[in-house]
């Protein structure tokens, strides 16, 4: 926008200036035209007295030599002879017209112009005391003619030039006015977009710019407020599980001992602990991102080995062939520790939930330069349509299932700039795959690629599944 205001200015201005420029020069020059002929009109008809009195020579000569022109050597007079025996015509100074110039003006009786070498010659007619004309010539050399006319228009051109500059100064500034503007604007867009909901316009700029940037804050003000809205209902709903939980806790310290008992205390101890964390999450006053902050981060194999000792239990009792790979190393991720649990837990949790019992899976490990995959793979009767089973909240036809745990992993992997992809495993069934990425986080462009940038990634992620 800048630069195109710059170069309207620069086009309507060199256009203004060139239509009055122009046309003022050439009157210039012919006003110095005007003017060199006019002072020699006058050198002229200073004669004409003399010449009406007498015709002698010296007379002349002395009339001649009173004279601005004359002095110069620039005047001439040409008398006719007289018509008497012996007369013939006189001539003073120097002769530059050419002779049939001479008597055609003395033919016709007015004043002409003629052109000389470096010059011209004005010929003015004068009536003398026999009745005859005479000629008084005037030459004008060429730069009398033109004189001033050089530092005129040089003049009209530094005046061209400095209205060019002031005008493409004036449309600069405005063009940075309004792209300051606009430019605040999209910053705030761009940090409303990574989550920074505290972002506000300043409401100044041109009118228009003042309108957007007055749309945008009360747009920002909307979405604090839908989203303090969703914290409260999500608390809310989460509030009302502490009933059912307290009473499924009580049952659970009625069971007695054993592995089974054991395992159903933990489980419902962890899960008043999730249960607990959602309400203090959502309770906050700023909402919360999947990302991990500078510097945080967690163990992907300790995480798998913790998480896979829980499940393990579970699938002992189902009679599930269990196999962990790649986890005995550490391996360090920009996800915070209850983010990766979740999504493991979300993924783990289908296997159990959507396969029969006796159906083995694997959870592998593999590590890259700038990315961490995780696959989860099963044995089970696999996905029908993958890409719905990807879209949030979309449970298909999956009795039990809310459709919001493979979202969770989506979200997970997309904070570090990854991805999740869904394909069939070498066991038959499902394969889930989380691409985790280890560069550098919170850039436009890997939030903006989505799974184009992990497309790049994959290319020079050696993976080696081992199967």
């Amino acid at each position: 926008m800048r630069w195109a205001l710059v170069k309207v200015a620069l086009a309507v201005t060199a256009m203004v200036v060139v239509a009055f420029a122009v046309p003022l020069g050439l009157v210039i020059k012919e006003m110095a035209r005007d003017r060199a002929f006019t002072h020699a009109e006058r050198q002229a008809a200073a004669l004409g007295p003399t010449l009406s009195i007498t015709v002698d020579r010296e007379q002349l000569q002395r009339a001649v030599q009173s004279t601005q022109a004359g002095a110069m050597g620039r005047m001439a007079v040409h008398v006719p002879a007289s018509g008497e025996p012996g007369s013939v015509p006189t001539e003073i100074g120097t002769r530059r017209a050419a002779r049939g110039d001479l008597v055609t003006t003395q033919r016709l009786g007015r004043a002409s112009t003629t052109e000389v070498p470096s010059g011209w010659a004005l010929l003015q007619p004068t009536a003398i005391s026999s009745g005859q004309i005479a000629l008084v010539e005037v030459f004008i050399p060429d730069d009398e003619v033109s004189k001033g006319v050089t530092t005129a228009w040089l003049v009209l051109t530094g005046v061209g030039v400095g209205l060019i500059v002031g005008s493409l100064a004036v449309a600069d500034r405005l063009g940075v006015r309004m792209v300051r503007s606009a430019r605040r604007i999209a910053d705030a867009a761009q940090e409303l977009g990574e989550g920074r909901l505290g972002v506000r316009v300043p409401e100044e700029g041109p009118a228009e710019l003042r309108s957007a940037a007055i749309a945008f804050n009360a747009m920002a003000d909307q979405v604090v407020q839908l989203l303090a809205n969703e914290r409260e209902l999500a608390a809310d709903l989460s509030h009302r599980l502490r009933t059912p939980l307290t009473v499924l806790r009580l049952n659970a310290a009625s069971l007695g001992e054993g592995p089974a008992a054991d395992q159903t205390r933990a489980a419902v101890e962890q899960l008043e602990r999730e249960v607990d964390t959602i309400i203090r999450t959502a309770r906050e006053a700023k909402p919360q991102t999947t990302a991990a902050g500078p510097g945080a981060g967690c163990d992907v194999s300790e995480v798998v080995r913790e998480r896979m000792d829980f499940w393990s239990a579970l699938a002992e009792d189902e009679d599930r062939k269990v196999r962990v790979a790649g986890v005995d190393r550490p391996v360090r991720i920009p996800v915070a520790r209850p983010e990766l649990t979740a999504a493991l837990d979300a993924l783990l949790g289908n296997v159990f939930r959507h396969t029969p019992e006796g159906t083995a899976f694997s959870v592998d490990v593999h590590n890259g330069e700038d990315a961490v995959i995780i696959l989860v793979s099963d044995a089970g009767p696999g996905i029908a349509d993958p890409a719905a089973a990807m879209a949030r909240g979309n449970s298909g036809a999956r009795a039990g299932s809310t459709g919001l745990g493979l979202d969770i992993v989506r979200r997970v992997a997309e904070s570090t700039g990854g991805d999740v992809r869904l394909g069939s495993s070498v066991l038959g069934g499902t394969e889930v795959r989380i691409w985790l990425g280890l560069g550098p986080r919170g850039t436009q462009g890997e939030r903006g690629r989505g799974h184009r940038g992990a497309e790049r990634r994959r290319r020079r992620v050696p993976v080696r599944t081992g199967r």
